[in-house]
C-alpha cells in the first residue's frame, strides 16, 4: 500500500480462482461470480486510476498452497503499481520468495496466527513487506477459511503483529464480507486507535457512503471488490467522494 498520495486509497481487489477473477459471497465456494482475466482486469483498474492492486490465490488460500502463480506473475508483469497478494502463503520462504519475484507485500493470514514468528522473519529480510490479514467473525480472530476461532480479539492479535514489525494490518469483518449491505466502522476505529500501523479495511463495501464511513472511521484504504465489478460505483466515483 502506498502512502505517498497523504491520503486514504481504495485498492481493487483481484480474486483468482482458476485463473479467473472471481468475487465469492462470505467467502464460500461455489457462490463465485466470474470476471474474467486477471490480467485484464487488472489493468482495467490501473487505467481507472488504481495505485496499488490487492491480488488474492483463492485456491491458495483454501487448498494451503498456492495454484496461480502464473495469473498472478502474469499480472504483476502487466501493471506498474504496487502489488500486495494473499492466499497459501505459509512459510517465510515462500513470501520471501514471492517478495523477490516483484510483489511488493505479502499478506499473511492462518500462518501467522500459527506462527507469528513469521512476521519479524520476513520483515527482517524485507522491512515493510508483510501486511497481517484479521479476519473477525462476533469480535474474534477466525483462521482456516473463517471456520475457526483463535480466541484473540482484533486488537489484541494486531498490537502483537505490530510488535514483530508488520507493516499494515488488513482487517476483514467476516460478518458482513461479500454481502454489498454495507460496513461496520465500530471495529476499524477500535484498531486504528490501538495501533500505529496503517489499517486496510475490506468486507461489505457497497456504496460510496460505505467508503465514506471506513475513511472517516481512519483506515488508511480499502479493498473494494464486488461493488466495483457490479459497478455499483466506479473508482474515479469512489477517490472523488473522499474529495468531497
Amino acid at each position: 500500500m502506498n502512502d505517498s498520495n497523504g491520503g486514504f486509497e481504495v485498492i481493487p481487489a483481484v480474486d483468482v480462482q482458476d485463473g479467473e477473477v472471481v468475487q465469492l459471497v462470505q467467502g464460500e465456494r461455489g457462490t463465485e461470480t466470474t470476471y474474467g482475466d486477471p490480467v485484464e482486469a487488472a489493468r482495467r483498474w490501473v487505467d481507472a486510476g488504481a495505485k496499488t492492486l490487492h491480488l488474492v490465490d483463492l485456491d491458495g488460500a483454501f487448498e494451503g498452497e498456492r495454484a496461480n502463480d502464473d495469473a498472478i506473475d502474469a499480472v504483476i508483469e502487466a501493471v506498474d503499481v504496487p502489488t500486495q497478494l494473499g492466499g497459501g502463503i505459509r512459510t517465510a520462504a515462500d513470501a520471501i520468495e514471492l517478495l523477490e519475484r516483484g510483489v511488493d507485500r505479502v499478506i499473511l493470514g492462518t500462518a501467522a496466527v500459527e506462527n507469528p514468528d513469521i512476521v519479524a522473519e520476513i520483515s527482517a529480510a524485507h522491512p515493510d513487506s508483510v501486511v497481517v490479514s484479521l479476519d473477525a467473525k462476533d469480535g474474534e480472530v477466525v483462521v482456516e477459511g473463517w471456520t475457526e476461532g483463535t480466541g484473540v480479539s482484533p486488537v489484541e492479535a494486531a498490537e502483537r503483529y505490530e510488535e514483530l514489525g508488520a507493516a499494515a494490518i488488513l482487517f476483514t469483518n467476516v460478518d458482513v464480507e461479500g454481502r454489498l449491505e454495507g460496513v461496520a466502522t465500530d471495529p476499524v476505529r477500535e484498531l486504528v486507535a490501538a495501533t500505529d500501523i496503517p489499517v486496510v479495511a475490506s468486507g461489505g463495501v457497497a456504496t460510496l457512503e460505505d467508503v465514506r464511513a471506513l475513511a472517516s472511521a481512519g483506515a488508511a484504504a480499502v479493498v473494494v471488490g464486488s461493488a466495483l465489478y457490479e459497478g455499483n460505483f466506479t473508482l474515479a466515483q469512489a477517490q472523488a467522494a473522499l474529495e468531497e
